[in-house]
């Protein structure tokens, strides 16, 4: 085990939530700065340097994926059998999370903050900082990448899906914050609070650890989730990544029933 893995791997601390924290705090300060946002060639900009970030992020779950299950299989099969597993997990988890509305229902939560960031010209100064608060903590929590995120830095790996989103989550805050104002900053409050229970109670399973098929299938359908963001970051198609979540723990319970 690596130092940088030891960082990340003390008891149930959600290292990665804080520090998508600090990355909001200092968007939002340097936002707060801005005359006014930053131009539309910046933030596409900015949007490529994020999709990279998220291939190299989706890339090394899914190779750590491999490579456990490589390591662990007895066999060639039996390791083409892991990559099944995976593919039908993904497919169940879209199948259940399709029938539950789950895309539906974040969507819905995110045409409110849509709304809200369209309206708030025309609000009052005195609601701009409710405006940029509730905007802010509905973008920052509601997404995929915060549970998936807290369940990885939860089983005590690297938490490269968090701080994927500490980077997004600072770069949002440093738009928002001209426009919005400091209510943007508050946002960091709920979202420590929401994240930091999600890792708490994700910390509960990490028997995964001593399970290295089960770490690997988890790792290795992560990965595959976090690969389809880029899809949504540079706008190429809207991917119901909601939806997949399922799969998170489709996975690991096929593997564990194969294992039986």
């Amino acid at each position: 085990m690596t130092d940088w893995e030891q960082l990340f791997q003390i008891e149930w601390l959600p290292l990665g939530t804080f520090f998508n924290v600090i990355c909001i705090l200092i968007g939002g300060l340097a936002g707060l700065h801005l005359s006014r946002q930053l131009p539309d060639e910046t933030q596409r900009r900015i949007r490529r340097y994020l999709a990279g970030l998220t291939v190299v992020a989706g890339s090394y779950m899914m190779a750590q994926g491999l490579y456990g299950g490589w390591k662990e299989s007895a066999s060639f099969w039996m390791f083409l059998l892991l990559g099944l597993i995976a593919l039908l997990s993904v497919s169940f988890g879209n199948l259940i999370g399709t029938q539950l509305k789950l895309q539906e229902r974040l969507d819905q939560l995110g045409q409110e903050a849509k709304r809200r960031l369209a309206n708030s010209d025309d609000e009052q100064e005195d609601n701009r900082f409710s405006d940029g608060f509730v905007t802010c903590t509905v973008l920052f929590t509601v997404g995929p990448m915060s549970i998936l995120g807290c369940v990885e830095d939860g089983l005590g790996n690297v938490p490269s899906i968090l701080i994927l989103k500490s980077a997004m989550d600072g770069i949002a805050t440093l738009c928002f914050a001209p426009r919005f104002g400091a209510g943007v900053l508050l946002s960091a409050v709920p979202l420590l609070a929401y994240q930091g229970t999600v890792t708490l109670l994700a910390s509960n399973l990490v028997f995964m650890r001593d399970e290295p098929m089960m770490l690997a299938i988890f790792n290795l359908v992560g990965g595959m989730l976090v690969l389809t963001i880029v899809l949504v970051i540079m706008e190429i198609q809207k991917v119901p990544l909601a939806n997949y979540l399922p799969a998170l723990v489709i996975g690991p319970a096929l593997v564990w029933w194969w294992m039986l």
